[in-house]
């Protein structure tokens, strides 16, 4: 549903409870056809997985990197005996093989191994670029790609619950960890190979479900939608906030770096607001010649204009940090 007057370009999170089924670009496309014409995303979900899916409209998006980071936790459920091309129940099964010699307590084992992996191989059907196409466009038109592998970690993983041949479990991993290799690996340790059920996003820190909202629900009453996004002011809850003075705010509109109190170690991050807690810009602190400066990473409600005055000092006002620097 389309409102009748298009709602003004907002700006601010707005925490998604993605439905199965559809791509996390038409989840986006539907939200852009309620006025946000700048809008995108923090982390991609495959069209078989639910739950949070961080959306980031206007100056927001200017916070992707800084939001994608964050770790995730995801509520999972496999099924042994079987193989896709795509490595969850969506795809082409590539293999059957029987499982019954596999024991509920070595299945939990193997969950918990899980920890131990410290790289993955990349899905041949994923967004992951191959001279500049994506692995699934190649995947798809049964060219070959050479298999490509990435760094994670895994922080956690646990069995919540296990009716052979499927298994419930929980992951806690780091930014960018496909779920669905970690099962693959798992069926291919076994030797009766597994495929991904079902997958929920629980968390995609700093945000978690209980701040998401329905695709539904916001498209149903869509004049909804401003009081469901977060200000980019409480967007980033784990850094510290910065107020400056009106003269100070003025001169980090302008791009240049103003000095940074003894409080911040070099290499702290911030959030830099005006008195009025507007938005001016993400600031990371760096040290020259003894002196500390905000040096900017990331202009918000407007980009810097080149520095007029890059050598001077100028006093700041701080706050306390929401949850440390």
């Amino acid at each position: 549903m389309t409102p009748r007057t298009a709602l003004p370009q907002l700006h601010g999170v707005l925490v998604l409870d993605k439905p199965s089924g559809p791509t996390s670009t038409a989840c986006l496309t539907a939200i852009k056809r309620l006025g946000q014409k700048k809008i995108g995303h923090a982390g991609t979900l495959d069209p078989l997985a639910a739950g949070v899916l961080v959306v980031l409209l206007g100056e927001a998006t200017k916070l992707a990197p800084y939001v994608m980071e964050g770790e995730k936790t995801y509520l999972g459920q496999l099924r042994l005996g079987l193989s896709t091309d795509t490595y969850d129940i969506q795809g082409a099964v590539t293999a059957e093989a029987a499982w019954d010699h596999i024991a509920p307590a070595e299945l939990a084992e193997a969950i918990a191994a899980w920890t131990l992996e410290t790289s993955q191989e990349v899905p041949p059907y994923s967004a992951a670029k191959h001279q500049g196409k994506p692995l699934y466009a190649l995947a798809r038109k049964g060219l070959d790609a050479p298999v490509k592998r990435k760094e994670i970690s895994v922080f956690d993983a646990q069995a919540v619950a296990i009716d052979l041949p499927s298994a419930t479990f929980r992951v806690r991993v780091s930014a960018g960890v496909y779920i669905r290799s970690l099962v693959h690996s798992l069926g291919k340790r076994l030797g009766c190979g597994a495929a991904l059920t079902a997958l929920t996003r629980e968390a995609s820190r700093p945000f978690d479900l209980t701040q998401a909202h329905g695709l539904d629900d916001i498209l149903a009453a869509p004049e909804t939608l401003p009081e469901r996004v977060i200000p980019i002011g409480q967007a980033l809850p784990h850094w510290a906030t910065v107020a400056l003075p009106a003269d100070t705010a003025a001169l980090v509109r302008q791009g240049v770096r103003v000095r940074a109190g003894a409080t911040y170690a070099p290499g702290g991050c911030a959030l830099l607001t005006d008195d009025a807690g507007q938005p001016l810009a993400l600031a990371k602190v760096e040290e020259t010649n003894g002196t500390r400066r905000w040096a900017i990473l990331r202009g918000l409600f407007g980009d810097p204009q080149p520095a007029r005055r890059g050598g001077q000092t100028v006093p700041e006002r701080t706050t306390t940090p929401n949850h440390g620097g």
